[in-house]
C-alpha cells in the first residue's frame, strides 16, 4: 500500500465523522444555513431589492423571493459578468462558470470564495467516503483521469471565466497532480476527437487505477482503446478498479460500458452542476445519492406536476416526501435566490437525505397531454432491454410525430442509435411501448383510447448522435443530448445527420 492510500484511511473516517453530525440534524441545519445566507447577501443588490434582512425562515424566503430561471435572473448576471460588485453575492465572483443555456445562449453561472468549496469538497468527499465504506484505498497510487473541459480560462472584466470541469481542474489537490493525466498540454485542446487520440496515446501503457467523466464520452475513450489495441479496456489497465461519472443516467450505457471494460468495477454517481455540487453516492450499491445540507446550498423542492403553476408549493427538506418528482431550486453562496436549476429529482431515503436524478422539467414529453418524463423513457428501454438481451444502446432521443390526417395517426418516435440492434426491431419496439405504458398512465389512457398508436422506432446508423453533437460544437466535455422534446427540432437534425 502506498503512502497516499494509506494516508487517506484516516482522513476518510474523519470526514465520515463530519457528515454524520449534520445528518444528525438536517433542517436545523438547513433553516442555519439560510438565515446566514441571507444575513450575508443582505447588503448587496439583490439584497436590498428582495429586503433579504428580513428573511429568517422558509416562509420569510418564499415571500421575498420568487422562483426563477437563468433568463429571468438574467439582468443580474449581466451586471456580476460586467464587473460591477455586490451584486447578487458580496465583492465579485472568483470565477464565472460558462455552460450552454436553453433559450438565452451561453450562460455565465458564478462561483464565489464561499461556493468553490462547495464544488471541490463534494468530489474529494464522494472518493473519502467510498474509502471509508469499503476499505478500498489503492486506487489513489496509481494514475487518475477526469475526461472534462479545457482548464485554460479567459478573463471576463477581471474575472477568470471557463467550463465548470475546467475550473474545477484548477483545484486538484497537489499530492494527487503527479497521478493526474491527461497532461495540461493535452487537456486545453478544444476539438475533443483530437484530444481523445491524444489522451489515448498518453494513458496506453500507464498504471490506471480511476477513470472518470460523462458516461457516453468515457465510452468513446473506451473504443478508441479497443480499436487502437484489439484488447478490453480490463486488459489494457488491469489496475482499473473505479469509475466516477455524473451529468445523466448511468443506466441505459451500464451495459455497454462494462463490456467494454471486460469485468466489473465500483462505481462512484456525483450530481455537480454549474450552480453547485449537490450530491454524491456515498454508500456502494446504494442508488441514493446523498444531499449536501451543509455546504453552502439551502434546498427547496417544488413537486414536478405543479411548477409551472403560478402558486406551486416550494417544499424543503422537512416536507418532502418518498418516490415523488421534484424540481430542485438552490439559494446559496454563490449567489443563487430561488434558482431553478432545472433538475427533477425523486427522494428514495429521508434519513438521510437521499435522492435520485430523474431528468429535467424542461425536458418532458407532452404533446398530447401525457407528461412523460425522462426517468420513465429510460426504465422503459431498460426493461425492454431487459427482454432482448442482445441489444446495446449508444443514445437515443423521444419526439412527438403528429399526424397529419386519419391514415398517419399521432405516435411518439424513438430516435435510436444501437451498438448492437434487436433481431426483431418491431417486437422491441412493441415492448417499449408496452413498458412506457406501465410507467406513465396518461400514456397509456391515450393508448388506450386511440388518441395515440403505437410508438416508431427509428434506428439511427453507428455515429449519428456524434455527428449531430459535433455540427453544435458540443462534442465531449459536459455536453448531452435531450431525452425528450416537445417538437421535432431534434428528432429532424439527427435524421438529417444520419443520412451523411
Amino acid at each position: 500500500m502506498g503512502l497516499k492510500s494509506a494516508l487517506s484511511r484516516p482522513l476518510a473516517r474523519y470526514i465520515a465523522r463530519r457528515y454524520q453530525r449534520w445528518q444528525q440534524r438536517p433542517v436545523a441545519t438547513q433553516q442555519e444555513l439560510l438565515r446566514q445566507l441571507a444575513a450575508t447577501a443582505a447588503g448587496t443588490a439583490f439584497g436590498q431589492a428582495h429586503d433579504l434582512g428580513r428573511v429568517q425562515t422558509p416562509t420569510d424566503l418564499t415571500r421575498q423571493v420568487p422562483v426563477r430561471d437563468y433568463e429571468a435572473l438574467k439582468p443580474y448576471f449581466d451586471r456580476t459578468q460586467a464587473g460591477e460588485a455586490d451584486v447578487l453575492w458580496p465583492g465579485h465572483p472568483l470565477y464565472l462558470a460558462k455552460t450552454s443555456g436553453t433559450t438565452s445562449g451561453t450562460k455565465y453561472i458564478p462561483i464565489t470564495r464561499a461556493s468553490i468549496p462547495n464544488h471541490i469538497n463534494g468530489a474529494k468527499d464522494a472518493l473519502l467516503h467510498y474509502v471509508h465504506r469499503t476499505g478500498r484505498s489503492q486506487f489513489l497510487d496509481g494514475k487518475l483521469i477526469f475526461l472534462s473541459g479545457s482548464p485554460e480560462l479567459e478573463m471576463h472584466h477581471g474575472i477568470r471565466t471557463g467550463r465548470l470541469s475546467g475550473i474545477a481542474n484548477h483545484h486538484v489537490p497537489a499530492y494527487l497532480r503527479r497521478n493526474q493525466l491527461p497532461s495540461h498540454a493535452t487537456n486545453v485542446i478544444e476539438d475533443w476527437e483530437t484530444k481523445l487520440e491524444r489522451i489515448v496515446d498518453e494513458t496506453l501503457g500507464e498504471k490506471m487505477t480511476l477513470i472518470s467523466g460523462i458516461p457516453p464520452w468515457v465510452q468513446m475513450y473506451f473504443d478508441r482503446l479497443t480499436a487502437r489495441t484489439g484488447r478490453p479496456v480490463k486488459d489494457i489497465f488491469p489496475d482499473f478498479n473505479l469509475f466516477v461519472y455524473g451529468g445523466v443516467n448511468f443506466e441505459p450505457y451500464r451495459a455497454k460500458l462494462f463490456e467494454s471494460i471486460g469485468r466489473p468495477v465500483d462505481s462512484i454517481e456525483l450530481f455537480p452542476a454549474s450552480e453547485g455540487f449537490l450530491a454524491f453516492q456515498d454508500e456502494p450499491g446504494n442508488p441514493g445519492l446523498l444531499l449536501l445540507l451543509n455546504s453552502g446550498i439551502f434546498f427547496e423542492f417544488v413537486p414536478a406536476e405543479r411548477f409551472f403553476e403560478p402558486d406551486a408549493p416550494r417544499l424543503t427538506i422537512a416536507d418532502v416526501e418518498l418516490d415523488k418528482q421534484y424540481a430542485v431550486v438552490l439559494t446559496s453562496n454563490a449567489g443563487l435566490w430561488g434558482y431553478s436549476i432545472g433538475d427533477t429529482v425523486r427522494f428514495v431515503s429521508l434519513a438521510p437525505h437521499r435522492v435520485v436524478v430523474t431528468g429535467r422539467i424542461k425536458h418532458f414529453l407532452s404533446a398530447f397531454g401525457e407528461h412523460v418524463i425522462g426517468e420513465e423513457v429510460e426504465q422503459a428501454l431498460r426493461a425492454a432491454m431487459a427482454q432482448f438481451s442482445e441489444v446495446e444502446v449508444t443514445e437515443f432521443t423521444v419526439a412527438p410525430l403528429v399526424g397529419d390526417d386519419p391514415a398517419t395517426p399521432s405516435r411518439h418516435e424513438w430516435l435510436v442509435e444501437f451498438a448492437r440492434p434487436p433481431r426483431d426491431v418491431a417486437a422491441f419496439a412493441g415492448a417499449l411501448d408496452t413498458a412506457l405504458r406501465h410507467r406513465n398512465s396518461y400514456y397509456d389512457d391515450l393508448r388506450r383510447g386511440n388518441i395515440l398508436v403505437p410508438l416508431q422506432l427509428t434506428p439511427l446508423p453507428v455515429g449519428t448522435f456524434q455527428r449531430y453533437m459535433k455540427s453544435l460544437g458540443k462534442l465531449g466535455g459536459q455536453n448531452k443530448v435531450p431525452r425528450l422534446g416537445n417538437d421535432r427540432k431534434v428528432a429532424e437534425a439527427l435524421k438529417n445527420k444520419s443520412a451523411l
